[in-house]
């Protein structure tokens, strides 16, 4: 918009300047002709500079004139800069004077010279407070931008910090209103997550105690189905206890991992024989391992078995056979052949409590898997396989 307005400013006084001085010309012009038309018709000697059809008369003056009329015109093949004015004389004949153009020129050059720089120097000037105004708005924005990819990301001890949102006695402006409401928003939602956070923790510790003495009095019960299914459902509830301290200890990021060279291959085959579904079980679905190329990883041996095994029993238990482990130096996949995994896992990734179509389980198998996964500091994607089933891919850095 500078530009656009220093060039129109500049433009409209050229122009003016252009019609002011060339009407002054040919105002000058037009009296000399006066003045020699009567010298002229009395028979003096004409003044220099005038004549009775002259070399250098343009043609389009000259048919002017033979016309029966007054006119001017700027000369174009003159050495010089020239104003001619020509009229008519008796005998058909055109009288032309000419008056020298120059200083209108040169005044004409210098206004333009002046023009352009001043515009240059405007326009630099403009856009150099431009830029720099700009930079810093530019700077702020991005610095939120920035911060609010690491609030997205899990990070919601990250704050903009803008002064200005601080200090309510300066200037507020539109980028201080957005980093305050967005460190407002992060406070609000990491307050929300840590209550809730103490909550689920505060209710796991309080259930271990009664579960503690209900699984001790269980087992004093005398043989029968009854006590089976007390029993059944006791340890159940002590599983799902231990998974939310789990959840919560991973949630608070006080999980350390121990980290040292482990084989993955024995890694696989411990957590197949754990799970109960490996060769010689007499299950009609069990695991099968494939072993692409064995790895040694530096990583937590008994975090990475957690992973694994909640990865293999989530396969079992929400997919169908046959169920396949494959290590491939250090990636390693586990594979279903049931109806994969749902849209909601696929675009937000697992969510506690929460599972479809009737399913077992409570949804936390798969969110401690993907917490011990960051513990690691391993990659776990989820994703359907394209001939059908389920595909969770574990990506451990090779030692």
């Amino acid at each position: 918009m500078c530009c656009g307005l220093a060039a129109l400013l500049g433009v409209l006084v050229h122009v003016s300047v252009t019609d002011q001085t060339v009407g002054e010309a040919r105002d000058h012009a037009l009296d000399r002709l006066t003045e020699t038309t009567e010298a002229f018709e009395a028979g003096d000697r004409l003044p220099p500079g005038a004549g009775v059809d002259p070399a250098g008369l343009p043609a389009e003056l000259h048919r002017l004139a033979a016309g029966g009329r007054r006119g001017t015109m700027v000369g174009t093949g003159d050495p010089y800069p020239t104003m001619w004015a020509a009229g008519p004389v008796s005998g058909g004949r055109t009288l032309a004077v000419q008056v020298d153009y120059a200083q209108g020129v040169r005044t004409i050059e210098g206004l333009d010279r002046a023009i352009l720089g001043s515009s240059a120097l405007a326009i630099g000037v403009t856009l150099l407070v431009g830029a720099f105004a700009v930079t810093r708005v530019t700077r702020r924005l991005h610095s939120t931008a920035q911060v609010a990819r690491r609030i997205s990301a899990g990070d919601l001890d990250a704050r903009v910090g803008d002064p200005r949102a601080g200090d309510p006695a300066s200037p507020q402006d539109e980028v201080a209103a957005v980093a305050g409401a967005l460190d407002t928003m992060a406070s609000s939602l990491q307050n929300k997550l840590l209550s809730e956070q103490r909550f689920t923790a505060d209710v796991a510790h309080e259930l271990r105690t009664p579960l503690t003495g209900l699984h001790a009095a269980a087992e004093l019960l005398p043989p029968g189905r009854p006590t089976e299914l007390v029993r059944d459902r006791v340890a159940a509830l002590r599983t799902l206890t231990e998974d939310l301290l789990e959840i919560s200890r991973l949630d608070a990021r006080s999980e350390r991992a121990e980290v040292d060279a482990v084989r993955l291959g024995a890694v696989a085959e411990r957590v197949v024989r754990a799970s109960g579904t490996g060769a010689g079980t007499g299950l009609d679905i069990g695991t099968e391992i494939s072993i692409l190329r064995d790895a040694v990883v530096e990583t937590d041996q008994r975090r990475l078995e957690r992973v694994l095994g909640n990865l293999v029993a989530n396969a079992h238990r929400h997919g169908r056979g046959p169920v396949t482990l494959t290590v491939d130096g250090g990636v390693i996949t586990v594979r279903d052949h049931g109806d994969g995994y749902p849209e909601y896992l696929l675009g937000y990734g697992p969510q506690r409590f929460r599972t479809e179509g009737g399913a077992r389980g409570h949804g936390l198998g798969l969110t401690i898997a993907v917490g011990q996964a960051e513990v690691l500091g391993a990659r776990l994607v989820f994703a359907n396989a394209v001939g059908g089933g389920a595909v969770a891919t574990l990506t451990l850095a090779a030692a």
